[in-house]
């Protein structure tokens, strides 16, 4: 069996000939059926499939983009649930931009923070009160809402003010680790909730906890985007470069910098490493991807309060990156992937389906477990059980190997005849 398996993963245009028809049979499926979220998450699983194959990283990103951008939104337009479809994909997009921003501050620089849905919260609440009325009350000058074409010079000062506040809360928690960084940051993440509700005196800038309603949908082009699909776009586009940014920071200078520091903070600075500038760097660097996301959130929903950014949505950013792998980029996408699709489908699916089989009388479900109130334990048990089989996460994050050989064959020569020139004989060291 093993030498079945071994053949099959190493030959890859059988590889790619079983992955082109299972792409065609879902795709298929997916366009004629009226509704079919089997069908929609089996063609999303093509992209974990693909992670795996056996091909260069080239074709993988090709075949990926032309997944996403392509054949995912064109095979869920057969039905009546396209937009429904397109409300989990922008949604799953959204929060695996904040778990990869979680994770440089998490994973990489290992300082847990508990309090990071509260940089969602300022990218939102950014783009939210000059993109409604609600800037009239302490502004002097301009008129306002502003129109829809600011949306995109909004997604920039979103990322700006979420990294200012990134800053400001890392400057008085870097004296602090372990649990008591933990607890820093979420009283802080706490703290910022509760400015947002009770903004509306003595000066109403938030509104309080009635929220901000009728926010200004982004425009692009003279077009108006308020649909899901369209906005499948726009997270789709930001979660392309969110990626690309972060796996360029993991493998650059301040990426081992970080790593130095979540391993043994004293040796990394014996190294040389500033602490106080690498931190506060993972902190900005991370919440500025989510205050981008928050700004797409609020463009998105067109209404925000602070009930949107509770500790729970905390938690729930950290879950996903413990479950994909701590530090691991490619875990970090399936785990938000993973928890956004439980909570936000499957499960909702489940509840439906199990609820229609109670009204209908074939199954007799007690008022105490009901599908709505095990919901919530359903999530928790599966949790668990990944917990459990898989403790390094779906997929445990590996440090780049190099080929030692390699690195001497494109060594400099002048520095491989330096090398042999200072050299001293080991049997000729004095100790």
């Amino acid at each position: 069996m093993k030498g079945k398996l071994a053949t099959f993963f190493s030959n890859k245009q059988l590889q790619v000939i079983l992955y082109s028809l299972f792409i065609i049979v879902t795709s298929a499926a997916l366009y004629f059926s009226q509704k079919s979220v089997v069908s929609f998450l089996l063609l999303l699983s093509s992209l974990l499939i693909l992670h795996f194959m056996n091909l260069k990283n080239v074709t993988k990103w090709i075949v990926a983009l032309g997944l996403l951008f392509i054949l995912i939104p064109f095979a869920s337009s057969g039905g009546p649930a396209f937009q429904s479809y397109m409300e989990v994909a922008t949604m799953v997009g959204i929060y695996i931009s904040m778990a990869l921003g979680l994770n440089i501050v998490v994973g990489m620089a290992g300082l847990l923070d508990l309090g990071f849905v509260a940089f969602f919260a300022v990218g939102a609440y950014s783009y939210s009160i000059f993109a409604t009325s609600q800037a009239s009350n302490f502004m002097p000058f301009g008129n306002f809402p502003l129109g829809g074409e600011s949306f995109w010079g909004f997604l920039i000062v979103g990322g700006i003010m979420a990294a200012i506040a990134g800053v400001l809360i890392g400057v008085p928690v870097l004296r602090v680790k372990g649990d008591y960084l933990a607890i820093v940051t979420l009283g802080f993440g706490e703290i910022i909730r509760i400015i947002f509700n009770n903004g509306d005196r003595p000066i109403n800038i938030t509104n309080g906890a009635m929220g901000i309603a009728s926010v200004t949908p982004p425009e692009i082009f003279g077009m108006t985007l308020s649909f899901p699909n369209q906005f499948y776009f726009v997270t789709l586009l930001i979660l392309m470069f969110t990626i690309f940014a972060v796996l360029r920071m993991e493998h650059s200078k301040l990426g081992r910098s970080w790593k130095a520091v979540r391993e043994n903070e004293i040796a990394a600075q014996a190294m040389g490493i500033p602490l106080v500038k690498t931190k506060l760097l993972a902190f900005a660097l991370g919440a500025s991807f989510s205050g981008i996301m928050g700004v797409v959130f609020a463009a998105k929903q067109a209404f925000i309060d602070p009930t949107s950014f509770t500790l729970m949505e905390s938690f729930t950013i950290l879950v996903m990156v413990v479950l994909g792998g701590m530090g691991s980029v490619p875990g970090v996408i399936l785990g938000a992937a993973v928890v956004t699709i439980l909570n936000l489908q499957v499960l909702t699916e489940l509840t439906n389906w199990l609820n229609q089989l109670s009204l209908s009388g074939v199954l007799t479900i007690p008022d105490a477990l009901s599908p709505a109130k095990m919901q919530k334990f359903i999530f928790g048990a599966l949790l668990v059980a990944f917990a459990l089989y898989r403790p390094k996460g779906l997929i445990p994050a590996k440090n780049k190997i190099f080929d030692v050989k390699k690195l001497k064959d494109h060594r400099p020569d002048h520095l491989n005849n330096d090398t042999k020139e200072n050299s001293i004989p080991i049997d000729k060291v004095q100790v």
